[in-house]
């Protein structure tokens, strides 16, 4: 078999040069690239009219499963728009054209939606699909690019995309259509979430794991409670609530002053004690908590999310935020050293030790 000449060959060899052109040239080709992809989703935008609430409706009312389906790179983006109706409420799942006329059609059932993913409105696996989901009796909602193609003709809603040119300098690879079908598919399975109801508390439970499950989990489930906890009186002089309320391992930064009938008055931190230190005024040790504390400070809820508590953090530059029950006693706390991957991006572009005590009054360092 006689060898491809070499500039025949898919791949570059390891010792071939680098690309032609400039950094400012590939910068400005990355540019057009972007800005061209946000065109045609903007485009698409004109495009959307009672369609599209004719495919949320069926979306939304749907009994069974939303079945995505798509074919090589609009299977990919089908994938994940099957894995973002899911994660919003909307019961879902992937079937790749190729396989479902091989046995994989039996997924599909009276009461589900079939959602279609077509650039083309062509793609022959899609195509010789249309007769078989027609005689189950599935609602069928294509994504396309013509509506007057063969699977917008014979689908019940047709989400129009329009004529896109494809980016990059042969204008060939699945790139813009991609993109613009992955945005609308978005905005799809967003507005029937909404349609739903589906609730915060009802993401929260389909998100436990990560950074992300963490900031939608309640305060309950992450403040520091029982021992771990610091509360005294609010009589009691600073040295003696220092003293008698040592703790070990994971304990709090602040001592949490109570009335007689045990309500929150006031938080005492480390930070203040700090700065008694640093003044040289160790004569204000033997004070009872309720002559140096901060009273009314910032409280969270048990049942209050964790990114609430976070943005308190962060907006009012404290270390802890005190958790109180429906009678205003205190039954845990927040401690920022808990929560600091969670904190907003713009509180982390802050030096660490500008957390300033419950006060606000000045800068102080973190709390143990």
């Amino acid at each position: 078999m006689t060898a491809l000449p070499q500039h025949t060959s898919l791949h570059s060899p390891p010792h071939a040069p680098l690309l032609s052109g400039t950094q400012f040239e590939q910068l400005r080709e990355a540019q057009e690239i972007l800005k061209s992809a946000a065109g045609a989703i903007l485009r698409v935008t004109s495009l959307l009219d009672a369609r599209f609430c004719n495919a949320v409706e069926l979306l939304a009312q749907c009994t069974g499963s939303v079945v995505v389906c798509g074919m090589g790179k609009a299977g990919l983006v089908g994938r994940k728009l099957a894995a973002t109706l899911s994660s919003t409420g909307t019961r879902a799942q992937f079937l790749h054209p190729a396989e479902a006329v091989h046995g994989d059609l039996g997924s599909l059932r009276q009461g589900d939606v079939l959602l279609l993913l077509s650039n083309s409105g062509e793609t022959e696996e899609i195509c010789r699909l249309i007769p078989m989901v027609q005689r189950l009796e599935v609602a069928m909602v294509a994504i396309t690019s013509r509506s007057c193609s063969t699977l917008g003709t014979q689908s019940d809603v047709v989400l129009e995309t329009g004529p896109i040119r494809e980016a990059g300098h042969f204008g060939l690879a699945p790139t813009t259509s991609t993109t613009v079908m992955l945005a609308l598919g978005d905005a799809l399975a967003l507005v029937v979430s909404r349609c739903r109801g589906f609730s915060r508390e009802q993401f929260a439970l389909l998100h436990p794991a990560g950074a992300l499950g963490r900031r939608l989990t309640c305060v309950r489930d992450v403040m520091r409670s029982g021992e771990q906890l610091r509360i005294a009186p609010q009589e009691t002089s600073i040295r003696q609530a220092l003293v008698e309320l040592r703790r070990t391992g994971r304990r709090t930064g602040a001592v949490m002053a109570v009335d007689s009938e045990g309500c929150l008055r006031g938080l005492f931190t480390d930070s203040d004690l700090v700065r008694l230190l640093e003044q040289r005024r160790d004569f204000d040790l033997d004070r009872p908590l309720a002559e140096v504390m901060t009273r009314n400070p910032k409280t969270l809820s048990a049942l209050a999310p964790l990114s609430e508590a976070c943005e308190l953090l962060a907006r009012h530059h404290i270390s802890e935020v005190p958790v109180l029950d429906e009678c205003a006693r205190p039954i845990g706390l927040v401690d920022i050293t808990d929560v600091l991957a969670l904190m907003p991006l713009e509180w982390n572009e802050r030096q660490a030790g500008s957390v300033s005590p419950a006060s606000g009054a000045s800068p102080a360092p973190f709390a143990s």
